[in-house]
């Protein structure tokens, strides 16, 4: 996935000789990393934006929606750009967008504008990251072995991804939230001041023009991303099929799709090749991701609730669940490494075994949700997550290596993070959403019932004081409940795995066809087998 294999040790030719080359990789493990921090806007300080900028919560993850639908499009251009352009031009050009958008960014409240700047923001920070990475994959696995290079590649992602939102929260805290922004700007400059003073423009490769790319496919790709996010993010808003917004942009979602399928059937050279779907295991693994991802939007919606509504933490004790989630990603990314590279096991075993760290993520949590609990006491549950999420991410992202050819693989990539990123993410918030406002006002009816000053006039009772702490423990119970249906589903999951992989199904002899019982018969019964008399 990275640069042809050169002859000899590994190397870096595009820096300049005053470079040591024991930093030399290192330098750009750092760049992927601060590409990893940036962002469109910065979820760790949302509170203090939305008070600010007027903005809605749906809004502002409207953005992070657009930043994350910019790095799943763009999959299918990366190699393409690589081949046309330098890594000094890439790493400067991506740089340069991060830095520019995470500048104008905080100052715009122009909706379509802001969106605009976190698709661009979110291509850019894909480009860069794959650019650093690309690089380095032979210093990191001189074999090319992606059962080691994925592993290793989710600890930068998913721990920056942490780590940005403990800067932010900090900074959003103390100072001001826009200060995030100008951090990374000034991150961005440094890599900028690195790139120019330490790098040459260097090619492995003869430059292959921008040919033969179907820019009107990836734009309708894009569109069709950010209609099904917007449906799914503002559809609480609008009051879903009872608004014609919701209405228009369901037909809107099912012509662009039409239009995304014709044209991938109809041209030579489309963005996404229909090829691409006819490998063996692919729905299989797209199906796999959006449940995942699906269930883990529990995060966003039911923990946020939670933290939020029940026990009113502000963003700096909530702030606090990011380290076991750091170090749950870090545990589970070097356990895949471990059961992949190391011991060579099954692929199917260890999703078996992300699936059950996922239930013991919603068991835990469940059990120990109560308006009366220590916040150390999800220490242990939100570990259980980031475990989860590593081993799951980089075990899917092998077995799609493993399934697929060069062609169709970052065009398979590019729709597997549509779904991983976009798509399961904003499904399963919507549904907990909508799911938790019914829940919500179910269990206030039901309970309320029985709430008024005669049934308490009998004995003295703080009723006041009673029906101010009401509404919090029926958004715990709702909580309660709506984790306990989510369990059953994961578990439900869980045991098809363990039925699909047991023992039993390996052991005993296949039940021949009918079609081979016949054949057989037919060799018996024919006429070179008649009995003597």
């Amino acid at each position: 996935m990275g640069a042809p294999v050169l002859n000899g040790p590994f190397t870096m030719p595009m820096f300049r000789n005053f470079v040591p080359r024991k930093l030399q990789p290192w330098i750009y493990v750092f760049f992927a990393v601060t590409f990893q921090l940036s962002g469109g806007l910065y979820l760790g300080s949302l509170n203090q934006m939305i008070g600010e900028t007027s903005l809605m919560r749906e809004d502002l993850l409207m953005c992070l929606y657009c930043n994350l639908a910019g790095m799943a499009v763009y999959f299918p251009l990366l190699f393409r750009m690589k081949f046309r352009f330098t890594n000094k031009t890439l790493l400067t050009a991506a740089s340069l967008g991060v830095m520019v958008c995470n500048l104008i960014a905080p100052y715009t409240t122009f909706l379509p504008l802001l969106w605009t700047l976190c698709f661009i923001e979110g291509i850019c920070k894909i480009q860069g990251t794959f650019e650093a990475l690309s690089n380095i994959q032979l210093w990191m696995t001189p074999k090319r072995d992606f059962t080691v290079f994925f592993p290793l590649l989710h600890i930068i992602i998913l721990g920056s991804m942490q780590v940005s939102s403990i800067i932010a929260t900090h900074l959003g805290y103390y100072m001001h939230w826009s200060y995030m922004h100008w951090f990374i700007a000034g991150l961005m400059l440094t890599d900028l001041l690195i790139v120019q003073g330490c790098t040459r423009h260097f090619r492995i490769v003869k430059k292959f023009p921008l040919f033969g790319i179907d820019w009107l496919g990836a734009v309708l790709w894009a569109i069709l991303l950010l209609e099904v996010a917007y449906f799914f993010d503002y559809g609480e808003f609008y009051d879903w099929w009872n608004s014609p917004v919701m209405q228009g942009l369901a037909v809107a979602i099912v012509i662009t799709l039409g239009f995304c399928i014709g044209r991938m059937l109809h041209i030579r050279h489309p963005y996404i090749e229909p090829e691409m779907w006819s490998y063996r295991h692919l729905l299989p693994i797209l199906i796999l991701i959006t449940l995942v991802e699906a269930f883990l939007a529990t995060e966003h919606v039911l923990e946020g609730v939670f933290h939020g509504s029940v026990m009113h933490y502000e963003e700096m004790v909530a702030m606090q669940l990011d380290w076991p989630m750091l170090a749950g990603v870090v545990a589970g990314s070097l356990f895949a490494y471990w059961w992949m590279h190391v011991r060579g096991f099954s692929y199917l075993r260890l999703i078996t075994v992300g699936i059950a760290s996922l239930a013991c993520y919603l068991l835990t949590f469940y059990f120990v949700l109560s308006a009366d609990i220590h916040i150390s006491q999800l220490f242990l549950p939100t570990l259980c997550r980031g475990f989860a999420y590593a081993i799951l991410s980089a075990t899917f992202m092998v077995c799609l290596e493993e399934i697929m050819t060069f062609r169709h693989f970052f065009q398979a990539l590019s729709v597997f993070n549509m779904l991983h990123m976009v798509v399961g993410g904003v499904m399963g918030g919507a549904l907990y959403g909508r799911w938790l406002s019914y829940a919500v006002s179910d269990n206030m009816a039901r309970y309320g019932s029985a709430i008024d000053r005669v049934s308490f006039s009998s004995q003295p009772f703080a009723f006041d004081r009673f029906i101010e702490s009401f509404a919090p423990q029926m958004m715990e119970v709702s909580i309660r409940q709506i984790y306990g249906w989510t369990i059953y589903a994961c578990l439900f999951l869980l045991l098809l795995f363990l039925l699909y992989d047991a023992p039993v199904r390996r052991e005993l002899k296949l039940m021949p066809s009918w079609r081979s019982l016949r054949k057989e018969a037919a060799m018996m019964f024919g006429k070179n087998n008649k009995p003597s008399i």
